[in-house]
């Protein structure tokens, strides 16, 4: 009986520090695991609000250029109503707005960042043609695509350098540690940056002949050289001095 009892009260003496270990392991365990769900829940907030900001970036610059495509019809029609013979650069431009509108379909940044380039090449050609025509600078219609063409290649480059901005972000953010063990399962993908010429983009301004300080002709560098002789003119006859008097 006492050997029974001593069992007994070492068994009960030691249960309840055998239990409150268990629980101190399952508390450990338990607050891993949160700790593990809020940094999964905050990476992956942080990943799609990234993810959705480039989006709504890249949005902006899908509506400008849609916008200078549209443009794009209106001014060749007006250019060439004053020179139809210039029907090779026409159909350059043409064609390269068709290849810049199928590369917008794609929604691929790497084939609608060249085929942008191209186009605007071919419109550096086409206002090149309409300098050769005067005559366009009494055509309203002209100037205005022309002033609203230049409005939507900043709207694109301001566009531009905020999708990048985003981007680059974004990408950043997939490939840092240890966001970058969950990119990959969650289905995260980098995005390509939009790349343009500047100078390409730009639109030139277009000087017809006849126009401001040309018309007027070159200013002349200073007055003109004096002919002859320098100084006063030779007296009359010759004579030096004042007449003999009579």
């Amino acid at each position: 009986m006492a050997a029974r009892g001593s069992s007994r009260y070492s068994a009960d003496d030691t249960n309840p520090e055998g239990v409150r270990s268990t629980m101190v392991v399952l508390i450990v365990i338990i607050v891993i695991v949160v700790l593990l769900v809020l940094f999964l829940w905050a990476a992956f907030n942080g990943l799609v609000k990234r993810r959705n900001r480039t989006q709504e970036a890249w949005s902006e610059i899908d509506i400008e250029l849609k916008r200078r495509h549209d443009l794009i019809p209106n001014l060749v029609s007006t250019v060439q109503g004053y020179a139809a013979h210039e029907q090779g650069t026409f159909e350059a431009v043409t064609q390269a707005r068709a290849n810049a509108v199928a590369a917008g379909a794609t929604g691929d940044p790497d084939q609608i960042g060249p085929a942008e380039n191209a186009l605007s090449g071919t419109l550096r050609s086409l206002f090149a043609v309409a300098e050769n025509y005067p005559q366009l600078r009494a055509v309203e219609s002209f100037l205005q695509l022309q002033e609203t063409l230049t409005a939507t290649e900043d709207k694109i480059e301001f566009a531009r350098r905020y999708y990048n901005t985003s981007a680059r972000d974004y990408n950043t953010q997939l490939q840092t540690f240890p966001r970058n063990l969950i990119a990959g399962p969650f289905g995260f993908k980098a995005v390509a940056f939009f790349a343009t010429d500047d100078a390409d983009r730009a639109v030139p301004e277009v000087s017809f002949p006849g126009s401001g300080q040309a018309a007027a002709g070159p200013a002349p560098a200073g007055p003109p050289p004096a002919t002859g002789a320098q100084g006063p003119p030779p007296a009359i006859g010759g004579a030096q001095g004042p007449p003999p008097a009579g």
